[in-house]
């Protein structure tokens, strides 16, 4: 066993050779739209991240479905769809599933992909000097909050959707063979939830510079009007201990940082020296908004820094 339970990462990874190791995740949520085959698309993408975040190519995908018997089954139809089609976008092959029936659909794949043992990036092993690059825009629980009370625009709802439907794989792609030392996909624990789980096991301490973080377009502003998700306040009851926030941050921003994300980017930590190569190969290679966004610097008295 390459990568277990013990350091809270994506995905286990077991070695089967010198050449192959297996990866290995499971993730399913209830639906974040109205749209079934939107739906069936992040759903899919979501559990899917998993496996580029440990530097891995998924192969196959299964379904796993709660359905309601209340539900027209042309709902269902959509939302597998969208899973099928996102799966396919990847590569990978959907093979089958289970469903149960459920009072509130709930739709996820489990995945099983590959990596060389020897390119396996993982959440623990950041470098002091390295820089992070966040390769989403933050923003995505406020926006979906939002949505459901219907206060967002067509275009806010269009570009929450774009950044949720999105694989990580053009990321992670573009990033091939540089000088990565660490990677982890921001999901529900919040960029400073991910982030903290970075800086516990690598032993080291974060700076995240508040002004270069990409937000999504409206995430400030309904911020500001108090629409958090009750994500976002479980996840700082749980490592605020661990941040020390400088005076000049916004209330809003910060709250943003915590934010629980829906199929997130990538947070990677990367040498120096490969910096821009990688800000070049991203700026062709993905369409969402990324950015450096902080450093990696020797263990302090907190886990995290915001400046």
């Amino acid at each position: 066993m390459i990568v277990g339970s013990d350091t809270s990462d994506d995905a286990a990874v077991y070695k089967i050779n010198e050449e192959t190791a297996l990866v290995q995740t499971l993730d399913f949520f209830t639906p974040v739209v109205d749209d079934p085959y939107v739906y069936g698309q992040i759903a899919a993408a979501n559990s899917l991240s998993d496996v580029y975040a440990m530097g891995g190519q998924p192969l196959t995908a299964m379904n796993i479905v709660c359905f309601s018997d209340c539900l027209e089954l042309e709902v269902l139809e959509q939302i597998l769809k969208g899973g099928a089609d996102k799966t396919a976008e990847a590569g990978a092959l959907l093979v089958g599933g289970h469903s149960v029936k459920d009072n509130e659909p709930k739709y996820g794949l489990s995945v099983t992909g590959t990596v060389h043992p020897e390119k396996v990036l993982t959440n623990n092993t950041a470098r002091v000097g390295d820089y992070l690059i966040l390769t989403k825009p933050l923003g995505l629980g406020v926006l979906n909050t939002a949505i459901k009370a219907d206060a967002a625009s067509k275009e806010q709802y269009d570009m929450a959707v774009e950044t949720m439907i999105t694989l990580n794989k053009y990321a992670i792609e573009s990033l091939e063979g540089l000088n990565i030392s660490s990677c982890t996909d921001i999901t529900g624990f919040g960029f400073l939830g991910h982030a903290y789980e970075i800086a516990k096991g690598s032993k080291v301490s974060l700076e995240v510079y508040s002004d270069k973080v990409p937000l999504i377009k409206g995430a400030v502003e309904f911020a500001n009007m108090g629409m958090i998700p009750m994500g976002a306040y479980s996840n700082k009851s749980y490592i605020e201990d661990y941040i020390q926030v400088g005076a000049n941050v916004e209330e809003a921003i910060e709250d943003l940082l915590y934010d629980p994300q829906t199929s997130g980017g990538l947070l990677l930590a990367i040498h120096e020296d490969d910096v821009e190569k990688a800000l070049e190969r991203l700026s062709t290679g993905i369409d969402t908004q990324f950015a450096v966004v902080g450093k990696v610097i020797n263990k302090k008295d907190e886990a995290i820094y915001i400046y």
